[in-house]
């Protein structure tokens, strides 16, 4: 739950007085236009960013009281920018668990789609894919990030424009495989195209900093003007 949410980033107002509630094993998205304030929301749920004001509760504990060990142990993200280290796609795979088996890697790399790239690789999953994964393409880099997000098997899945680098057909498959595999978690998405949240359990439309409505998609296209918009640029953004 994030109740009363406001902050503030070089003294302009990046969120103001939100609440939203996240059910458990629950998938809700958050949309809405560039610079709305989406992404700040995923950041402070970790706690990247600390100087909120409002609190967030996670299983009716103030996630400021929780140690920030215990609190990001229990939260995977996959955000647009992925991170990846100079090293085999295996190990970039591992780093979200640590004592991971490599028969555990294999099944999460065909289930994110990797194996699929990876066995066209001289060395396929222990390919050394350079610094910040250089050698692998946008799309790619993305699918190992989800891998390591889904490996980690945290309780709360967040993903930040996660799939962006995806083309539509990719990104759906992704989406199946992440509900396939994240049945019983949390899960928050910051959606990049719409097409791919449509069935979550509750939608967020942030514009300015304020939720400027909620539900279900069906809802949505009833009463919030701004869905409506996101929906037809995102129509036509597909016929061309």
């Amino acid at each position: 739950v994030l109740k009363d949410i406001s902050f503030a980033y070089d003294e302009k107002d990046v969120l103001k007085n939100i609440n939203i509630n996240i059910p458990k094993n629950k998938r809700v998205a958050l949309v809405g236009l560039s610079g709305s304030g989406k992404s700040t929301i995923a950041n402070i749920i970790p706690r990247f960013f600390d100087n909120y004001k409002g609190d967030i509760i996670i299983d009716s504990q103030n996630i400021k009281q929780m140690h920030l060990k215990d609190l990001r142990e229990n939260i995977s993200i996959v955000t647009q920018e992925t991170i990846l280290f100079n090293d085999s796609i295996s190990n970039n795979i591992k780093y979200g668990k640590l004592d991971a088996s490599y028969e555990e890697i294999e099944n999460i790399a065909k289930l994110a789609g990797i194996t699929e790239f990876a066995e066209g690789l001289e060395n396929k999953l222990e390919t050394i894919i350079g610094e910040g994964g250089i050698k692998l393409s946008g799309g790619q880099r993305q699918r190992v990030a989800i891998a390591r997000a889904i490996i980690k098997d945290a309780p709360i899945l967040i993903m930040d424009e996660a799939t962006s680098s995806l083309d539509n057909i990719t990104e759906k498959e992704i989406y199946k495989t992440i509900k396939n595999l994240m049945k019983n978690k949390t899960i928050l998405i910051i959606a990049h195209r719409l097409s791919t949240i449509e069935d979550s359990d509750i939608i967020y439309v942030i514009n300015k900093g304020k939720i400027e409505s909620f539900g279900s998609h069906s809802d949505l296209l009833i009463k919030s003007e701004i869905y409506k918009k996101l929906q037809l640029k995102e129509k036509l953004e597909n016929e061309y």
